[in-house]
């Protein structure tokens, strides 16, 4: 028996540029051939430029005259976070949505980003809090959404305060928690901040439920050098039909808190279904990690600190 089809439709676009993370392959690619078929000029940061080509090819097969271009990113280093931003404001011209979407999970052992952080916490997380930073001034001109992509991992556990890099006893698990929470956190806070400021901007939460996506398939640059149980399992799973997602269900949470127009600041959008592992997507009450306001303002003061980048005041 087939499973119902999932979707949502889209508004149009048309005249709108949006900013993927991610979007080589997986649910990013999902992402931004939808938003081009709703008629957004949409920019790819990519590591690879091979990966990168061979997306775009993807993209305009599917949505003939689609306008989508790469730039260069790569979020495991600040000093690429600061060239990107650099060249998108040389251009000069307004994001209207950002989808922080990229990331990087569990890898089996302790890895650092090139400026020395644990690597999912400096991927996930403070890669994503630079980019914005960095790129701020075109989302006050676009007056834009913002929309993180965390995960279901960030229903329980806690940030590491006392080490945040996972120096003493690297869990990887723990760890991508952590990773998510953050991102999470500075989402929630990048709204709050907005608000008091007047940036014009609004901020809200995605997560995929569980899909049989990339994250943990076989990654050799993680260490990784086939795929995980889990994912062979959620694999299973999904072609059942049982529980799990598919990689074009998971990309819908993140395309409705992006784009849909009663879609609110703040709010956590994810799947539906049972466990919020898969199912259709809809408004979910925020995590219990993720509801402390002091904890958030925290992590943003740390994640300034760390990146050494600074949000105005006003």
């Amino acid at each position: 028996m087939s499973r119902p089809r999932i979707d949502i439709t889209l508004p149009s676009l048309s005249g709108k540029r949006a900013v993927v993370t991610g979007a080589s392959d997986g649910m990013g690619l999902g992402m931004a051939t939808r938003l081009a078929a709703a008629g957004a000029e949409v920019i790819m940061p990519v590591r690879n430029p091979r990966k990168g080509d061979a997306a775009i090819a993807t993209i305009r097969s599917a949505v003939p005259g689609a306008q989508v271009s790469l730039r260069s990113l790569d979020l495991s280093s600040l000093e690429s976070v600061v060239a990107l931003g650099d060249t998108l404001r040389e251009e000069g011209r307004p994001i209207h949505l950002l989808i922080n979407n990229a990331g990087v999970m569990r890898p089996p052992n302790q890895q650092t980003t090139t400026d020395g952080f644990e690597l999912q916490f400096g991927t996930n997380h403070l890669g994503h809090f630079a980019l914005v930073a960095h790129v701020l001034p075109l989302l006050r001109d676009g007056r834009a959404r913002v929309t993180s992509q965390i995960s279901i991992a960030a229903r329980r556990g806690a940030i590491n305060w006392d080490d945040l890099n996972w120096e003493r006893g690297y869990d990887a698990m723990r760890a991508y928690g952590q990773s998510k929470i953050a991102f999470g956190l500075f989402g929630l806070e990048l709204d709050r901040r907005s608000k008091a400021h007047g940036w014009g901007i609004t901020s809200n939460l995605s997560h995929p439920g569980v899909a049989p996506t990339s994250l943990l398939a076989a990654r050799p640059e993680l260490g990784r050098s086939q795929d995980t149980t889990g994912v062979r399992l959620i694999r299973r799973l999904s072609a059942h039909g049982i529980l799990a997602g598919t990689v074009e269900t998971a990309k819908l949470p993140a395309l409705l808190a992006a784009t849909g127009p009663d879609a609110e600041p703040g709010a956590l959008y994810g799947p539906s279904g049972p466990g919020n592992l898969g199912g259709p997507p809809a408004e979910q009450k925020l995590y219990p990690p993720l509801r402390s306001s002091d904890d958030a303002a925290r992590i943003w003061r740390i994640s300034e600190e760390l990146t050494k980048t600074a949000f105005p005041t006003s």
